[in-house]
């Protein structure tokens, strides 16, 4: 008989999922060693990039910028990451948006933050440089020259990491989800596709039916708020930082796995819902629009995700 192992715990600050699907009580057994496993990792991983954690090793390193500097595989594996995508994206996607964010508020995890207490300049300055010129990788170091975020794609990679950790373990059937990031495994306990819902669409209007694929979404409808008048979100648009846009509430995108949708999400939000979409086409990218007014836009590539019998 099928069961369907949980265990549900927080971290990086979001609520993490797993579900294990085991087949008969030996397997449950062991389903639920490994569910209980997932904390340690995440919590293990959290400690290396969280940069609200002092003694994180992303904060050491914002901490001695200049000189090449020893990192660990993972700290390596998405700074190489955050390249490509400032790359891909035309420079949409930028780590070192890490000092907008301080000041408009968001020094802590989001539910610690005293947004009122911001010290507010009255205009940010671009990033204008290339990436590439403060970011360098090579060999097992890495040089720093000006500070860093990687949150953009960590949580995504984090998610990868427990998939990859569950396979090595014997696993095909399973859900990994931290906070909507999520990697959808094989089967459900129905031995059917997953079932996913879109952040922000109704689920008797549209759901994502999914296996083997990463889902993420980005956007702005838990992170956003109010400094003294002035509205604030935490995708900052490193080319035009003094606007905040609110063309599009969500973008969720289906990948091969949960760091490319991670990625590739928040890029399309700030594109826009125009060129997001064009880009997406283009691309060949999966996802799903929904704007400001509740209207939802699905890319060609995301059209095969669609839950039978529900209209785009």
């Amino acid at each position: 008989m099928k069961s369907e192992e949980k265990s549900n715990f927080r971290a990086l600050g979001t609520d993490i999922n797993i579900r294990i699907v085991a087949n008969g009580e030996d397997e449950a057994k062991r389903a639920r060693k490994d569910v209980g496993g997932m904390e340690n990792l995440f919590r293990t991983k959290q400690r290396i990039f969280c940069r609200f954690n002092s003694d994180s090793e992303l904060s050491q390193l914002n901490e001695n910028l200049g000189p090449f500097q020893k990192a660990s595989p993972d700290i390596l594996y998405l700074a190489s990451r955050a390249l490509h995508y400032n790359k891909i994206s035309g420079g949409l996607y930028d780590p070192r948006i890490i000092g907008i964010l301080e000041k408009i508020g968001y020094d802590k995890y989001f539910h610690q933050a005293n947004f009122e207490k911001a010290d507010l300049p009255k205009t940010f300055s671009k990033i204008g440089n290339e990436l590439e010129n403060d970011l360098e990788v090579k060999g097992d170091a890495i040089l720093f020259k000006k500070r860093m975020d990687f949150s953009g794609i960590a949580k995504g990679y984090i998610v990868d990491q427990a998939e990859k950790y569950l396979k090595n373990q014997g696993w095909k059937n399973f859900l990994v989800d931290a906070g909507g990031d999520m990697f959808a495994s094989g089967k459900n306990r129905e031995d059917g596709k997953w079932l996913i819902e879109i952040e922000g669409v109704p689920k008797e209007k549209m759901m994502l039916e999914i296996a083997d694929r990463g889902v993420a979404t980005s956007g702005i409808i838990r992170k956003k708020w109010q400094i003294r008048g002035r509205k604030f979100h935490h995708l900052v648009n490193p080319k035009n930082p003094n606007e905040f846009s609110y063309e599009l509430r969500t973008v969720t995108v289906i990948a091969e796995n949960t760091e490319n949708s991670d990625g590739r999400a928040k890029v399309l939000v700030l594109m826009g819902k125009e060129k997001g979409l064009e880009f997406a086409e283009k691309n060949k990218i999966a996802a799903i629009f929904l704007d400001y007014k509740g209207n939802i836009h699905v890319s060609s590539e995301a059209k095969k995700y669609i839950y039978p019998n529900i209209q785009c």
